[in-house]
């Protein structure tokens, strides 16, 4: 293969060397990959991606959220919403309300069809998280809240702080309020 100009490769890894936290960025990647590899083979069932699951897991959290609420949520274009929205409301997962003091809203509620698959979706990341902490006193449990929490922006935090209440560390079948 002639190189016709293009750059030569490097054949050296990046290292610790370089200035990179590399053990916590691919601690993330493979965590990252594997905390959604259960959801993914669910929704992989339904022709749905991770992009549905957020919108239900937000929907599910927040009924009543508005449309502009979850964009602003998602950090997601109208455009790229729209499709994902319109699959959940067609499916009978999701419905859409005019909002009652201004028309022009649309409030975004589950459906028992859109909550039981929400559910099912955390249910493994659920298990997950419980596996992954067991043996963890609350103070591990509390730093790791803490240090997921640090890695969102700064001035995106309150989205965090203005989740509904949860019990921390509750699974499947120990009093999560399952419906």
């Amino acid at each position: 293969m002639a190189d016709g100009g293009a750059e030569k490769p490097i054949r050296t890894a990046i290292t610790s060397d370089d200035g990179i936290d590399l053990s916590i960025i691919e601690l993330f990647f493979f965590a990252y990959r594997d905390f959604t590899s259960d959801p993914d083979q669910i929704l992989a069932d339904y022709g749905f991606g991770r992009a549905h699951h957020r919108v239900l897991h937000f929907v599910n959290r927040m009924p009543g959220l508005t449309v502009a609420e979850l964009l602003d949520v998602l950090k997601i274009t109208k455009q790229s919403l729209a499709r994902v929205l319109k699959q959940l409301i067609d499916t009978g997962h999701i419905v859409q309300v005019q909002g009652p003091r201004d028309r022009r809203q649309r409030e975004l509620y589950p459906t028992a069809k859109g909550r039981a698959l929400a559910l099912a979706l955390a249910r493994p990341q659920s298990r997950r998280i419980h596996d992954a902490l067991e043996g963890a006193s609350a103070g591990d449990r509390s730093a790791v809240e803490r240090f997921l929490k640090a890695m969102v922006n700064p001035e995106l935090r309150t989205q965090i702080d203005n989740l509904p209440a949860n019990g921390a560390g509750k699974i499947a079948g120990k009093g999560n309020g399952d419906q």
